[in-house]
């Protein structure tokens, strides 16, 4: 087994709180149609400075496809341009008053990532929107002399795409030193899988599991569980490990330490994927047949460790968790996760279940993927209710004395500042008490996802105040 890391350098060992909010979901203005990296994100560090609220958590930050899924991106490395502000390119003059050097540097030595991206993005609106192995011939295998002929027909806009990148870029990294001054952790998501329609696979297609003609020969999904009957069939291609790990596994470095120069924490969303994945046959129409394959998780790791020796990740083991999984996770000393709406079930040795919880773990109220906690709370049947409010009864005793209301999603959360684990995190719609209508997203649909915004006065100083009176009672300030 690996050595683990000998500490971990991003405050973990500190009882905290956070927030789940993603930045689409911050209040827009009149001009947007979703939250950007505008004086609200600003704002929104402010206010959970108030609140004593030290980590925010965020979906990943690449730019989606047009159901605007987050965990389907267009590539692995760029950022959402939905994130920039209307007016973005007045912006950029006036922070450079004229002078482009600082971007002529960047084109100088550019992220390794970047021109695929900018063509690819570019080759896209050509085609009309559609999938990269529905163009022309020429530019789905990459001809060089097509697209050396396309560039520079395309200038302009290829320009544009790399200026948007790094504004971008710019703008984060100003928002990232705003929030770590005020000791505010940004916590980032990273899926372990990329979609099939996505500068990635269209420029490396070796690393991926297709056939003759670049089509998936098997799919990424997980069987039958919680969320759907008929299991999940993502549609991802799967990787081929065996020629990824012939370069010692470089793109994987280079996407790690990418996705670490933006956020202070990763979470590896589907972790129990680097143990073993789910193949689904690409012809299958659901994810009910397929077969557990082996990956070469643990050399990965290790080879991640080797670079990076206080590895900032965070496990997402939620889901069919198998003692390989648990191994493979410990082995790195990596935190892992607890959901609290998974905890109540009221079955023996539940790991959601706040008497079974570890401090290795960073535990939720709900997920992104969950109703609220107001919503998930009233779709139950009342002996599950009165179950539940059984299980939470010295909460209500603890948030009277505080004065905070002892009405749901209340008693959960303080239950989860209590618990065990350093980390308590809740998604913004319950530290509202918000309900169902403002459900983040539901797996396994695909319409009316991701739309969910804060609006505007919602972020009150009332609001901050009481979380930050429930934070310092439970000693995670």
């Amino acid at each position: 087994m690996p050595n683990p890391p000998t500490s971990k350098n991003f405050g973990y060992k500190q009882r905290q709180a956070g927030v789940v909010l993603h930045i689409t979901s911050l209040p827009q203005e009149s001009s947007q149609t979703a939250g950007c990296l505008d004086q609200n994100a600003w704002r929104f560090i402010d206010w959970m400075e108030r609140a004593q609220l030290k980590i925010w958590q965020m979906l990943p930050l690449n730019a989606p496809h047009d159901d605007l899924s987050p965990y389907s991106a267009l590539s692995a490395f760029a950022m959402n341009p939905r994130f920039l502000p209307a007016g973005w390119k007045s912006d950029f003059e006036k922070e450079f008053e004229g002078s482009t050097d600082a971007f002529e540097t960047y084109l100088n030595s550019p992220p390794h990532w970047l021109e695929d991206f900018a063509l690819f993005m570019a080759l896209r609106e050509h085609f009309e929107h559609r999938a990269w192995n529905e163009w022309p011939e020429a530019y789905k295998y990459r001809d060089s002399s097509a697209l050396e002929i396309f560039k520079a027909a395309h200038q302009i806009q290829l320009l544009e795409i790399k200026q948007q990148q790094f504004w971008l870029s710019h703008l984060w990294q100003a928002l990232k030193t705003y929030a770590n001054q005020k000791a505010i952790t940004l916590f980032g998501d990273m899926p372990i899988f990329i979609a099939y329609d996505s500068a990635d696979v269209w420029a490396n297609p070796e690393n991926f599991k297709l056939d003759q003609s670049l089509n998936p020969t098997v799919v990424a999904g997980v069987p039958p569980d919680y969320f759907s009957e008929t299991g999940q069939r993502w549609g991802n291609p799967h990787y081929d490990w065996e020629k990824m790990e012939k370069d010692n596994f470089s793109w994987w470095h280079l996407r790690i330490e990418h996705a670490l120069s933006q956020l202070d924490v990763l979470r590896i969303d589907h972790f129990r994927g680097l143990e073993a994945s789910w193949e689904i046959q690409a012809d299958e129409e659901t994810a009910m047949n397929g077969v557990w394959e082996k990956v070469p998780g643990e050399r990965l790791l290790q080879s991640l460790q080797e670079s990076m020796p206080n590895m900032p990740l965070v496990a997402e083991d939620l889901g069919i968790i198998t003692p390989e999984v648990v191994a493979l996770k410990e082995a790195f000393d990596l935190p892992g996760m607890a959901v609290l709406q998974f905890g109540f079930n009221g079955l023996p040795d539940n790991p959601h279940a706040l008497d079974e919880q570890v401090e290795n773990s960073v535990v939720y109220s709900g997920t992104h993927d969950n109703d609220t906690t107001m919503g998930w709370f009233e779709s139950l049947e009342p002996g599950a209710q009165n179950w539940i409010w059984s299980q939470l009864e010295s909460t209500h005793k603890e948030l009277e004395q505080v004065g905070v209301d002892v009405q749901m999603p209340w008693p959960l959360i303080m239950a989860g500042l209590k618990s065990v684990p350093n980390w308590f995190i809740a998604p913004m719609q319950d530290w509202l008490a918000l309900g169902a209508e403002s459900r983040m997203n539901t797996p396994g649909t695909i319409e009316n996802n991701w739309n969910w915004q804060l609006q505007e006065g919602q972020l009150t100083e009332e609001l901050a105040d009481k979380i930050a009176t429930l934070i310092q009672s439970t000693g995670r300030s």
